[in-house]
Order: C-alpha cells, then sequence, then structure tokens
C-alpha cells in the first residue's frame, strides 16, 4: 500500500479486502480534487450523466423538486461516499445534488469505470456492491419511513446517519456532527419543519437526544433504538466480495 490510501480504496474497503494492484488500479482512477462550497449544485436532474464523484470531504445531498415547489430529500452523503454511481447505466440525471457544506469532490468518468470492469472482474464485483449498499439503505429507510409517526421517522433517520458515519470513524457513538437544518431533515423524512422541531423537542425533554449547534448527542441510544424499530447497523450485515 502506499504512503496514503487513496479515498476510492478507501471506500471499496469495506466490502472486502483490497489487493495491492486492486488498490493501485483504484488509486490510477483518482486525479486532483474540486473545491465545492455549502449549497453549490453539483448537477441537476436532466443534465447528462457522464460521470460520477466520491465526496472527499464535507455532506451532500440529492433531491427532487415536487409539484407546488416542495423538494424531497432522497439520499444524504457522507464523507467517503460516492455520489451517482447508480446512474452509470443512464443518459440523464436521476436527480440533482447538492452540498450541505463546504468540501472537496472527485470526478471519475464512466468510461474509466468501463475499463476498469474489463480489466478486473474483482473490483467489479466490489462496484456492484458498492451499488447494492445504497440501494439496502434507501430500501430499508423507505420501510421504515412508510406509515410511521414523526418520532419513529426522526429516530429512525438520526440513528441509520450514525451508524453510517460509524463505518469510517468509530468514535462517532453517542455523539456526531450533523450538518443538516430542520428543513433538511423535514424534506428527508415527509414531515414539516414543525413537527420536526416538535419531536427533537419531545426527545431532548424525555432525556433520549440533544441536538445542539450542529452536533446531535444521543443520550438514551437504546430507547431511541427502541422508537425507530433499528436492531444494529446496516453494514454489520454485509458478505465481503472480494
Amino acid at each position: 500500500m502506499g504512503q496514503q490510501e487513496g479515498c476510492i480504496a478507501r471506500h471499496f474497503g469495506h466490502y472486502g479486502k483490497l489487493s495491492e494492484n486492486d488498490r493501485r488500479q483504484l488509486d490510477a482512477l483518482e486525479g486532483s480534487g474540486a473545491s465545492v462550497v455549502k449549497g453549490q449544485v453539483l448537477w441537476h436532474e436532466g443534465d447528462n450523466a457522464r460521470d460520477f464523484h466520491i465526496l472527499r470531504d464535507g455532506w451532500a445531498y440529492s433531491f427532487r423538486h415536487l409539484e407546488g415547489g416542495t423538494r424531497h430529500i432522497l439520499e444524504i452523503y457522507l464523507p467517503g461516499d460516492v455520489i451517482g454511481l447508480y446512474e452509470f447505466p443512464f443518459k440523464q440525471r436521476l436527480s440533482s445534488v447538492a452540498m450541505l457544506e463546504d468540501g472537496e469532490i472527485l470526478s471519475v468518468a464512466n468510461r474509466q469505470l468501463l475499463k476498469l470492469f474489463r480489466e478486473s472482474t474483482r473490483l467489479t464485483s466490489a462496484c456492484f456492491a458498492v451499488c447494492s449498499y445504497q440501494q439496502a439503505v434507501l430500501s430499508q429507510r423507505l420501510v421504515h419511513l412508510s406509515r410511521r409517526s414523526a418520532r419513529q421517522r426522526v429516530a429512525y433517520l438520526l440513528l441509520e446517519i450514525g451508524c453510517r458515519l460509524r463505518r469510517n470513524d468509530e468514535s462517532a457513538q453517542e455523539h456526531f456532527r450533523l450538518p443538516l437544518s430542520q428543513q433538511h431533515l423535514a424534506d428527508a423524512l415527509g414531515l414539516s419543519p414543525v413537527h420536526v422541531s416538535r419531536t427533537l423537542t419531545a426527545f431532548r425533554q424525555e432525556g433520549l437526544l440533544r441536538l445542539a449547534r450542529g452536533w446531535v448527542h444521543m443520550l438514551d441510544m437504546p430507547a431511541l433504538a427502541s422508537e425507530g424499530g433499528v436492531v444494529g447497523c446496516l453494514h454489520d450485515q454485509v458478505v465481503p466480495t472480494i
């Protein structure tokens, strides 16, 4: 391994043990990163889908605008996540993506990925695993958020984000940074900001969690897990593919 592990190799490494050659091939995809700022739109729904991004630093989210001017947030991207890989077989972007805060992105052209597929079946399997995991996260969230109360939805989403953060940072246990406004949470949960605010206030008063200055403090993890119907973290169920 080189002196510093590449961002793509680190992400793919969640799905199996990479060989030195695997890492070299993944590192070859990485060029210089581009700085992005809070609120910047990386692409719009309907734009040409010619590449995907690695989020080296910062948080981002994908969304769609709905009739009446409302917005639905589909996915929240954390540092190290792959953005837009599921659009690989499509001509156009299926959703818009914007930054939640300042950060850095790395762009990889789809043609580079095709070249990688031809050269390595192992990394093809890893790439498929990345997409499968993202799909599983969205499917599980859909199950948990449909026909559930505001309390259950808020508890689930915060626990999901906490679990995902711990993949890269084991210190993100009872507290973690959350650069999401109550409007963002509402758009991701299908609730109004008022419902989100009331739920967070109730959780604070009951001693379950506290959200202050962009940080979530989980004060009673078992109670929150019971409220959100969460049993373990999804990434703990991943079977290594390589």
